[in-house]
Parts: structure tokens; sequence; C-alpha cells
């Protein structure tokens, strides 16, 4: 069993930047990768970045490449999303997963947080 707690979301200024965090608690897998997912009201959630929990290997959303950047600190548990030029499209509850493999399907990922919701004004 594996706890995911997200944190670092908020409200920002279109063009403006924000940190999320995911630390990672009870058992834990050597093979487990990380994603984070984003869920706007009425739409489905959708596949934002992954990472290899132990590997370097990073895969990301078309509409995020170049803004957004996943990185992991295993002495921490924990894996971050770096969000930069943030735009009013980016406005959703942001959720991280955890499974075997850095994929980007939802049902790739056996663990997940509570999400952490954030607001970009134009």
């Amino acid at each position: 069993q594996v706890q995911l707690v997200e944190s670092g979301g908020g409200l920002v200024q279109a063009g403006g930047s924000l940190r999320l965090s995911c630390a990672a608690s009870g058992r834990t897998f050597s093979s487990y990768a990380m994603g984070w997912f984003r869920q706007a009201p009425g739409k489905e959630r959708e596949f934002v970045a992954a990472i290899t929990w132990r590997g370097s290997t990073t895969r990301y959303a078309d509409s995020v490449k170049g803004r957004f950047t996943i990185s992991r600190d295993n002495a921490k548990n924990t894996v971050y999303l770096q969000m930069n030029s943030l735009k009013p499209e980016d406005t959703a509850a942001y959720y991280c997963a955890a499974g075997p493999a850095a994929v980007t399907g939802t049902f790739g990922y056996d663990y997940w947080g509570q999400g952490t919701q954030v607001t970009v004004s134009s």
C-alpha cells in the first residue's frame, strides 16, 4: 500500500509559476514510477507528465511540454511538478499517481493522491 499526498496548489496569474509536490509513504516498490494528471470541471482526467521512480526517463503531454518539468527526490520519497508560463487552460485539480511504469494512461497507475487545485487567472 502506498499513500500519496499532493501539495503546492494555489491561485496564480497567467505567465506565473507554481511547484507541486507529491510525498509518498507506506510500502514502496523499486519499480514504481510516478505520474501527474489533471482534471478540470466537466472533463476527464488527463495525462500531464510521468517519470520513472528509479531512473531519469520522463514523458510529457504536448500541451505542457517546454513549460512543465517533472522531477524526483528519492531520498525524500517526493516527486515534483514545476509549472512555468502558466495559462488559464492549466486550471484544474492536479493528481499524482504511482505505478509500475511511466505510462500516459490512468489505467497504468495503482495509487492516487487526493489532488491539489491549481487556478490560473487571466
